[in-house]
């Protein structure tokens, strides 16, 4: 067992928008805020906002090696910054070598955009007794690919570090304080649990609650 989604200790500080090394992280803020308040549909929303992440995973310069650490144990997420009115967060998503969550769900969109390394994404879907089954092929992601999920496009998955030898980060951007949303993991027979993931390094209020994981032989 290990912790992965359910939370973890706070431990840091969010990194500082004003700090110039940060630029790309600040200007895909901006952009992704401008963006909102137009009040774009889903669809919109999902393809400029993956046009503005790809811009931000283009390059691996920006991210401070604070929120690029691994567990030895377990991935880590850590919270980069959230809109004041909740609309979004990013995060940074950091898998030690082999590293894997369970399968999961999200309830609220979200855009995955690689920055370093690689991860494999597998798809599932609910069958008629709620019982998770895989939907299509695993998705590769590599550095400067984007990929999209939302509850209408399908957000249930398990996904796992390609790396056995090596780190792997990528951003994730999603349509809420992801750290404080109630959401489920499954087991392969179907059973649910609640959790709320909250962050490596910030709490969400809920971040009490925990959920049982799994380590993964990957």
């Amino acid at each position: 067992m290990h912790q992965g989604l359910e939370s973890i200790a706070a431990s840091g500080d969010l990194p500082d928008l004003g700090d110039k090394a940060l630029e790309p992280l600040r200007r895909f803020v901006e952009g992704l805020s401008r963006l909102l308040a137009q009040a774009p549909d889903e669809s919109t929303l999902l393809d400029a906002g993956a046009g503005l992440l790809a811009q931000l995973v283009a390059r691996d310069d920006w991210l401070p090696d604070a929120f690029a650490t691994p567990h030895p144990e377990h991935y880590q997420q850590f919270l980069l910054h959230c809109d004041p009115a909740q609309r979004f967060c990013v995060v940074s998503f950091v898998w030690g070598p082999g590293q894997v969550t369970p399968i999961h769900d999200h309830t609220v969109w979200g855009l995955i955009g690689m920055l370093r390394g690689a991860e494999h994404s597998q798809p599932y879907r609910l069958d008629a007794q709620s019982v998770p089954v895989m939907s299509g092929e695993s998705v590769c992601l590599s550095p400067g690919d984007v990929e999209a999920l939302s509850p209408r496009l399908g957000d249930i998955h398990r996904v796992s570090n390609a790396f056995a030898d090596r780190v792997s980060v990528s951003i994730h951007v999603y349509g809420a304080n992801i750290g404080t949303v109630r959401r489920s993991v499954f087991t392969e027979s179907g059973e649910r649990k609640s959790f709320v993931s909250g962050y490596a390094n910030a709490q969400g209020p809920e971040s009490r609650d925990k959920a049982p994981h799994r380590t993964s032989g990957t």
